[in-house]
């Protein structure tokens, strides 16, 4: 097929909008499948595109699928994305490689939090879109409302291709700006469309947005403009053709957003709003597309739509089945046929492609060749999200998708020890295939810690745990990384002496410990005259160092301390090694107690982004966990705070920031440096260790 007849759109939207009903009616009406799903249907069956178990009983999208169909003559890939925000990387990763999009809204609802959220990806992106207001039926519908929404919070220059013919329960209908004719869905699903004149009730309101709509066109189109100020008749067939033009030109250039009206659970508005994807949204050859030069300082170059030109492909996706690793990569340029060589510019090596799928559903069909434009998997091999393969130029490598920080995490742990193994699998396999989830073993509690995008999100896994791998898993918070230090300069003279029979052991050590700021640890030897031979040094250090894995107070490792050894005494027959050693551990935890020792937390750099309005809010909660405000900024109605808070207190801040801003609001945090325990909550958790070390005997 010609590249021109090629689209790659993603469907996207806050969740409960209606994405996965809107791609359910695409593929009835494209033949893909007999007979419409629903996403919580009674048949127990579920929308087409949610295959996982799980999808089907929640009723929500967790994966992103993608399928193929064919609308008047073209090619539509289409991916349906997840809507809610912890699945923000199958968002990210799928409108890395798409042309266009697909903006869902509700008629009641509006432009909601993930609304935002989509929007800003699909810039980050550069991402052209269409809007659909659906749900037209609903109680309360308003589609002019939400068009104006989209300019004020969205800042997208949105006009009306299309006005509904009565709302709520009346709806059954829409007007066509562009042709100026009145649509109406007849049949039991509404699969015939009768054209009339409009209404006459409808005549004054469609003729004053006609006008609208290409006044903003009338910006991308010399020529409609001119046929405009000498024709007057803004409903002359000769405009007609040039105002689809002009949309087009605007929408390509991301400065129009045509909305087009509907309600896809009563199939109302589907089959022009694919017209309208055919019309307005993006052939392959149309975007550009870079990628960098890594012999010549990354420099980008532009690449070029054409199969016969050299291979240039991005995966975007992993899936690591039991049969094996399937990749979803997208062809920016040249072809790819089963049986070729290509180039990994990240791993520096080649592979042969062994079998070339075409993904429909959770079906895979095996293909010959795909060219550029399309998106197919490649089946067994060794590779990681984000990875560019070429085939003769082996420093290419396209930017990938922007990976957001895992901001909640959990202690988890298989109840059973025999299924240890298998809990390990799931998570390699998790971590390989989300780039959000991660997994790690703490090296200091020796807990198994996973970290992802909410709460939603990790309980998602979990599940998937336990019926995907059948383990039973315990989960818990993860404790937090404290320190020890101390707070004074204490001297130390200590003579361990230890007399067995035959030789015995001797040393002495004195000296001082004392805080430092600049260093974990720093052992400074200033023994003269050979109190202590310099063959012992060494041990002293160990020794002194050795105590600083486990703390006095609550077990912890112990940070921030100079240790100065300055004079001593050794025995020719008694002393070694292993005598200074001992030494010098007796000689620190001797003195450690007398150092003024106290407890230090993690303080983490917190920014928070949101909506202005909500400012208040955030202030309120960072106060509430003991955090200190360092800067705010306003940028519009979008606000930004950056602060620090003890880590301590934020578990749970990513459920409670939502529901404070309805779901508006976004954060992510870092290491900043260790700070102080107030003296209450130290002495918490100094007594909690205390009891733990009684309870373990």
């Amino acid at each position: 097929m010609s590249n021109t007849k090629r689209r790659n759109i993603g469907i996207s939207a806050h969740i409960d909008a209606g994405k996965t009903t809107l791609t359910e009616r695409i593929l009835y009406y494209c033949s893909k499948i007999h007979r419409v799903h629903e996403v919580h249907g009674k048949d127990g069956v579920g929308a087409t595109m949610d295959s996982m178990e799980l999808e089907r009983e929640r009723g929500i999208t967790i994966a992103s699928a993608a399928t193929t169909v064919d609308w008047k003559d073209h090619s539509i890939n289409i991916i349906d994305t997840p809507g809610h925000v912890d699945f923000t990387i199958e968002v990210e990763r799928a409108l890395r490689v798409l042309d266009g999009a697909i903006l869902v809204l509700c008629a009641v609802g509006g432009v909601q939090s993930q609304t935002i959220t989509v929007d800003r990806q699909l810039k980050r992106y550069g991402v052209p879109r269409l809007a659909f207001v659906n749900k037209c039926d609903r109680v309360g519908a308003d589609p002019e409302k939400v068009t104006a929404l989209l300019g004020e919070k969205l800042g997208a220059k949105a006009v009306l291709v299309q006005l509904p013919i009565g709302l709520e329960n009346e709806f059954h209908g829409i007007v066509d700006l562009i042709s100026m004719k009145a649509m109406y869905f007849e049949g039991e699903m509404n699969e015939s469309i009768r054209r009339a004149e409009i209404p006459k009730n409808l005549r004054e309101k469609a003729a004053a947005l006609r006008e609208k709509l290409v006044d903003a066109a009338t910006l991308f189109s010399d020529e409609l403009a001119e046929a405009v100020l000498e024709d007057g008749d803004l409903e002359n067939e000769g405009i007609e053709v040039l105002l689809r033009q002009a949309i087009r030109r605007g929408t390509l250039a991301r400065e129009l957003t045509p909305v087009f009206v509907g309600s896809a659970y009563r199939n109302i508005g589907v089959r022009p709003l694919l017209d309208g994807v055919v019309d307005f949204l993006p052939a392959p050859e149309e975007v550009e597309n870079r990628v960098l030069d890594l012999d010549r300082q990354e420099e980008a170059m532009l690449l070029q739509s054409k199969p016969d030109l050299p291979t240039v492909a991005l995966a975007f996706k992993l899936e690591d089945g039991q049969y094996g690793q399937l990749t979803y990569i997208r062809i920016y340029q040249g072809t790819v046929r089963k049986g070729d060589e290509l180039y990994n510019s990240r791993q520096q090596k080649r592979f042969r492609v062994g079998r070339l799928l075409r993904m429909d559903f959770n079906d895979a069909e095996d293909i010959p060749e795909a060219s550029c434009g399309d998106i197919v998997d490649l089946f067994g091999i060794d590779c990681a999200c984000g990875d560019t393969f070429t085939q003769n130029d082996p420093n290419l490598s396209m930017s990938s998708m922007y990976v957001p920080e895992p901001v909640i995490s959990l202690a988890v742990a298989a109840k059973d020890k025999r299924t240890e193994d298998s809990l390990s699998k799931a998570l390699n396999r998790f971590t390989k295939e989300d780039p959000t989830f991660r997994s790690h073993v703490d090296p200091e509690s020796g807990e198994t810690i996973i970290s992802g995008m909410g709460e939603l999100h990790l309980d998602v896994y979990i599940e998937r745990v336990r019926r995907e791998y059948r383990v039973e898993v315990q989960t818990g918070i993860p404790q937090v990384a404290y320190r020890e230090t101390i707070t004074r300069q204490v001297a130390f003279d200590y003579t361990h002496k230890k007399q067995t029979g035959g030789s015995g052991q001797y040393a002495r050590v004195v000296g001082l410990i004392e805080p430092n700021a600049e260093a974990h640890y720093e052992f400074s030897n200033n023994i003269k005259r050979g109190a202590i031979p310099s063959e012992y040094i060494p041990s002293c250090e160990k020794g002194f160092e050795s105590c600083l894995k486990k703390g006095g107070l609550i077990g912890f490792p112990i940070t921030g301390v100079k240790v100065t050894v300055n004079d001593g005494k050794h025995h020719p027959v008694d002393s070694s090694d292993l005598a200074f050693r001992n030494a010098s551990i007796a000689a620190f935890r001797e003195s450690y107690s007398k150092a003024g020792p106290e407890i230090l937390e993690p303080i983490m750099q917190v920014s928070v982004e949101g909506p202005s309005e909500y400012l208040g809010s955030i202030f309120a909660g960072i106060n509430q966990r003991r955090g200190i405000i360092i800067s705010s900024s306003e940028d519009g109605n979008f606000s930004r705070i950056d602060a620090e808070v003890p880590l301590t207190e934020m578990f749970g801040y990513s459920t409670v920031l939502r529901s404070t801003t309805q779901g508006k609001a976004e954060f992510s945090m870092e290491f900043c440096r260790y700070a102080r325990v107030p003296g209450s909550i130290a002495q918490e958790l100094i007594e909690e260790y205390q009891q733990s070390r009684k309870n373990h005997g």
